[in-house]
């Protein structure tokens, strides 16, 4: 696997972590996403600059991360368009911590798509005011 490196896709791309699992929220589609705990660090790792094949081989629980397991889950992030290749980035290293962090896991990586929210998501009634429209104002899908 050639060292790629992958971005937060868009500014429109958020996420936090909460007791360790990552949800990431797309604002212009409303549509979250949740990881496995295995997942949730990849995801962390790609997301903050670690090249992909930094990532492979790497201990995830009881098993190692393999490159097939790796790339159709990138695979996946890239069609829910949550990461982009960031072809000019330098690789960033791996922390120790997170290293620790992917052992510890019991999950194989996974990402799960809900859109349930989505209405409720694309409607800010704090920052979408158009005076002609009135409030609050509806993203329009592109």
């Amino acid at each position: 696997m050639q060292q790629l490196v992958y971005a937060v896709a868009s500014k429109d791309i958020v996420f936090e972590s909460f007791d360790g699992e990552a949800v990431v929220l797309d604002l212009s589609t409303g549509k979250y996403f949740g990881f496995s705990d295995s997942g949730s660090r990849v995801w962390e790792a790609l997301s903050s600059g670690v090249a992909a094949h930094a990532l492979v081989g790497q201990t995830a629980g009881t098993s190692t991360i393999r490159l097939a397991e790796l790339e159709s889950f990138i695979s996946q992030l890239l069609e829910f368009g949550l990461l982009a290749p960031a072809a000019d980035a330098a690789a960033q290293p791996i922390s120790g911590a997170l290293l620790a962090e992917l052992a510890d896991t019991s999950e194989p990586l996974k990402v799960d798509i809900h859109d349930d929210l989505a209405d409720l998501i694309v409607v800010d009634p704090i920052h979408e005011v158009e005076e002609p429209l009135g409030w609050p104002a509806v993203k329009q899908a592109s």
